[in-house]
């Protein structure tokens, strides 16, 4: 049986990416801050009140769930040793976990953006060290690490962190070549979860057509891992944008940034 391991795996992105695993029929270890929210999302994974066929047939997987802080020691090393374990595997590890700061970098707080670090850096880095050398020894596995459209647009914290999500996982995609074993960056642009919630970002400020379903998403990630790319930009209306963001001057694309900024 297949094993994928999502970190937020309670909400937007993490949820769908669980809800489709569920519907391959892969058993599910779910990670994230809250167990109250965990109990919820893996009893509905579960089919605890299952009534239809497909709710019974998901009553047959399993789903494990991590209560884990990934901005600390503790959390991560929590979730790094179920990565490592050797009698129960997971093939497929989604770094997911993530939030935004909703102010400059100048004007904010210290302690957020290193916690900002911690959870999309650090994180990252030790889950996949973690999940690699049993992946590589079975000559299987895959690692999808959630980045963003941001990646290409300098835009604080947020945007330095997707970026070094997105080089890391090109260079760790190159190591693995021969193993069996992939890694890919996804980098997907305003999708609709509680993340910009969270960010105060106010929705109405972004145009309609900028918005991608969490569902959309996840199947351009899965399609894309099936192919082979080590960088998934769902739609082709974020394909776009991130080819013009290549050939647009750098400073150029940092001051429209920094309108863009101040209007969302």
């Amino acid at each position: 049986m297949t094993t994928a391991l999502i970190t937020g795996g309670t909400a937007g992105i993490g949820r769908a990416f669980a809800d489709k695993f569920a519907a391959l029929g892969y058993d599910l270890v779910l990670v994230a801050r809250n167990q109250e929210r965990l109990d919820a999302t893996a009893g509905e994974l579960r089919g605890e009140s299952a009534g239809t066929d497909e709710e019974r047939q998901r009553a047959e997987r399993r789903v494990e769930t991590l209560s884990a802080d990934l901005a600390t020691v503790q959390g991560r090393a929590l979730v790094e040793e179920r990565l490592a374990e050797k009698d129960r595997p997971v093939d497929i590890l989604v770094n997911n976990a993530g939030f935004g700061i909703a102010h400059s970098f100048r004007s904010g707080s210290l302690e957020e953006e290193e916690r900002l670090i911690d959870v999309h850096v650090r994180a990252v880095l030790r889950l996949t060290h973690a999940a690699l050398p049993g992946m590589v020894l079975r000559g299987k596995g895959s690692v999808i690490n959630v980045a963003s459209v941001a990646a290409f647009v300098p835009r604080g914290t947020y945007s330095a962190a997707k970026a070094w999500t997105v080089s890391f996982s090109e260079s760790v995609a190159a190591e693995l070549n021969g193993t069996g074993v992939r890694c890919m960056a996804l980098c997907p642009g305003f999708t609709h979860t509680e993340f910009h919630d969270r960010a105060e970002v106010d929705p109405q400020q972004i145009p309609n057509w900028m918005w991608l379903d969490a569902d959309e998403v996840v199947d351009a990630a899965i399609d894309d891992l099936r192919k082979g790319l080590t960088v998934s930009v769902p739609s082709i209306k974020y394909k776009a944008l991130v080819g013009v963001s290549k050939i647009v001057p750098r400073r150029l694309s940092t001051r429209v940034s920094r309108g863009v900024s101040k209007r969302w």
